[in-house]
């Protein structure tokens, strides 16, 4: 028999998500959540998608990541689907930092695990939780071929004029201070899966895309290769985000030490977690910002100008980094879902080609679709994007 399935693994601080995929089709098999680890009311919902399996899910303590993957591993196993199945091919594990080392999907071994590891620095929130998860699962099969799959690796490609900062080479170089950018594999995705909505080859087309959800960067993809982008050496920089702030004066943080009397620690706290729109309005839900907008609520109304005016900044730098754009794809959770920001988004910029059609706009659906008139010079697409399978499509590659 030869072996088809693909489990992936996405363990953070306190969670872990997974899916298992066959790879014949790209088909899933399985998906669940772990949540709360380590509290006394750990959750863990897991859903069989083949045959007819309903959705179960239980409350109990779950003590740490080892004790979560062997909770899936027996889920999995009371659907035919265990970890000891000898069709599971490979598992493939989402790393957020790869720093500029890692460039590609990456078979895990112990020199590995310790550059992962080395990049903790820069990645304190991540890179610790993804190291947890891989020696898991390497414990439960240290037979199979375990694959590293990194966000940063697809923007990897931006020349040094987009990925460097303009501070003194040394300084840079000595504490790793660059863009690294983050969001990878959804980026790979959609650009991939907005160049076949176009007919077209990657090589052929150029695309900005909107990764849009609570986290929220922007790329420039020139033919296939990411060129520049939003996110920098951590997640904070570039677009308004549900609860951060996004590109900022520097020079703030001093502020607000030297006149606020703010510590490190509270400042980290204030910009990654109660900034963004949540610091804005109060809401880091753009669903229920739209409400309070048709309420006219004046606070929420500015907090979605701001992000807007932000997205549009960088469409139209990213606009400017090509020089020749054939698509913009929104994604993720707002931008495959809120109609209100793809309109805002592009409203005004007609002369760079961009314009959605309002019937087309408000259509809702799971598939990539075009928004933009019939004939518009810049396509305006919605991709759904789907980084599990990326993740799993790596993995595959890579392990085979």
């Amino acid at each position: 028999m030869t072996a088809t399935r693909v489990l992936v693994l996405n363990s953070g601080s306190s969670s872990v998500k997974y899916q298992l995929l066959d790879m014949r089709d790209g088909s899933r098999l399985a998906t669940g959540l772990v949540e709360r680890i380590g509290e006394q009311s750990s959750r863990l919902k897991h859903t069989p998608l083949t045959g007819g399996g309903e959705s179960r899910e239980r409350t109990e303590p779950i003590a740490d990541h080892d004790a979560a993957l062997k909770a899936v591993a027996a889920e999995l196993a009371k659907d035919g689907l265990g970890l000891d199945s000898p069709e599971l091919a490979a598992i493939g594990h989402r790393v957020v930092h790869g720093g500029k080392h890692f460039t590609e999907p990456t078979v895990i071994d112990d020199t590995v695990l310790a550059e992962i590891e080395r990049l903790i620095p820069v990645a304190p929130l991540h890179n610790p939780a993804n190291l947890t998860g891989i020696r898991t699962a390497q414990a439960l099969r240290p037979d199979l071929p375990q694959v590293a799959v990194f966000d940063t690796a697809f923007h990897t490609t931006m020349p040094e004029s987009a990925a460097r900062y303009a501070i003194d080479v040394e300084t840079a170089d000595r504490h790793r201070i660059r863009r690294y950018g983050f969001h990878g594999t959804s980026h790979a995705y959609v650009s991939r899966a907005t160049a076949e909505l176009l007919g077209k080859d990657p090589s052929e087309v150029n695309v900005i895309v909107l990764h849009l959800g609570n986290g929220a960067s922007a790329s420039a993809v020139r033919g296939g290769r990411c060129v520049d982008t939003s996110m920098g050496l951590t997640p904070l920089e570039g677009l308004v985000m549900g609860t951060r702030s996004g590109d900022m004066d520097p020079a703030v943080i001093f502020h607000l030490a030297r006149v606020g009397e703010m510590s490190i620690a509270e400042i980290d706290t204030l910009l990654n977690k109660k900034s963004g729109l949540i610091g804005l309005c109060g809401d880091n839900d753009m669903r229920e910002i739209r409400r309070r907008i048709d309420e006219g609520d004046e606070r929420a109304q500015l907090a979605f100008d701001i992000y807007i005016h932000r997205l549009k900044k960088y469409i139209g730098a990213y606009y400017a980094v090509l020089g020749k754009v054939d698509a913009i794809a929104f994604t993720a959770g707002v931008g495959e879902n809120a109609a209100p920001v793809r309109e805002a988004a592009v409203a005004g910029l007609e002369q760079l080609g961009l314009a959605v059609d309002a019937e087309l706009n408000a259509v809702r659906g799971d598939g990539p679709r075009l928004i933009s008139p019939a004939g518009a010079r810049v396509a305006v697409a919605v991709v759904p994007t789907d980084e599990e399978l990326e993740i799993a499509t790596q993995t595959w590659a890579t392990a085979g």
